[in-house]
């Protein structure tokens, strides 16, 4: 054989591995082909797989719709507030401060005591200490004659009136003069002067009580029932029968008995001298009148 009768074989045989070689550049990228979609679990030349995919992953949709979401609670943002420190030592100052000692919770743990000629002596003192010399004060102190037995708590109004004043039905017929009384009663309020003219029924009789308080009366109808007719008993407070005496509506120079309410003690268990009021207009009016009238022996006190 020549060579060019064997050319065409060896042709064939280069064509064959060429091919072959192809083929297995082709089966490696299909088998490289094959693993990314193996990694990636869809294959992109079946559409079957694709289509079982793409249900697989509406299905997990619908089983987490189905699902309730779990809602993460979220911390809500804490408020600052302020400290007041002003306030916290004003409540620890209120519990700290003592409550003060009423007149009534003094009264209460004490016994009650009858007064007495000295207490009134010693309130005047006290009064007038600091703003009178030595000598003033002794003109403003009474002897222990100018007084009438105390009452020692066991009397009624009636009964302690009818044992000071033993011979009143002869004081009383001689008493003829105006704008005067033979006996005057002064108390803290209008009310206490309505009780005390209620309870004198059994000593009065027949005569003549004059009401002396503010309350509902005027001054100038008080003045001119006392022009017009004869009163042997007044009741009433220090402030209005001072008034009456400033303004000439009331003569003290007929009168021989003064009593003071002074052991009566109201709802707060407060006496007529421990009310600052009434304490100041009583002693403004013994000191006008009364007690120059009780140097003179003209008027005796009482204490009831």
């Amino acid at each position: 054989m020549t060579l060019s009768e064997n050319w065409p074989p060896s042709m064939s045989l280069s064509t064959k591995r060429g091919s072959k070689g192809t083929r297995l550049q082709c089966k490696r990228t299909e088998k490289q082909s094959a693993i990314c979609l193996q990694q990636v679990n869809v294959d992109p030349s079946d559409d079957e797989a694709t289509e079982k995919a793409s249900g697989n992953r509406t299905a997990t949709q619908q089983d987490s719709d189905s699902k309730p979401a779990v809602k993460k609670k979220r911390k809500q943002p804490t408020e600052c507030f302020l400290s007041q420190p002003e306030e916290k030592q004003e409540t620890t100052v209120k519990t700290k401060r003592r409550k003060k000692k009423k007149i009534s919770d003094i009264l209460e743990k004490c016994a009650p005591k009858p007064g007495v000629p000295a207490d009134l002596q010693n309130l005047l003192s006290q009064h007038f200490g600091e703003n009178r010399s030595v000598i003033e004060i002794e003109e403003l102190k009474l002897s222990d004659s100018c007084f009438l037995p105390a009452n020692d708590l066991t009397h009624s109004f009636s009964s302690y009136l009818k044992e000071i004043c033993p011979k009143w039905a002869k004081l009383r017929k001689n008493h003829t003069e105006k704008k005067s009384v033979v006996m005057l009663v002064i108390c803290s309020s209008a009310l206490r002067s309505l009780e005390l003219i209620k309870s004198m029924t059994a000593f009065k009789g027949d005569c003549r009580v004059l009401k002396l308080f503010a309350k509902h009366i005027k001054i100038k109808e008080q003045i001119n029932m006392l022009e017009k007719g004869v009163f042997h008993i007044g009741v009433g407070t220090p402030g209005r029968v001072k008034a009456l005496v400033e303004q000439d509506g009331l003569c003290l120079n007929s009168t021989k008995y003064m009593i003071l309410d002074w052991n009566w003690r109201d709802q707060k268990l407060r006496r007529m001298m421990d009310i600052p009021e009434i304490k100041k207009e009583t002693i403004d009016l013994l000191e006008t009148s009364i007690i120059k009238l009780c140097r003179e022996g003209s008027v005796k006190l009482g204490l009831f």
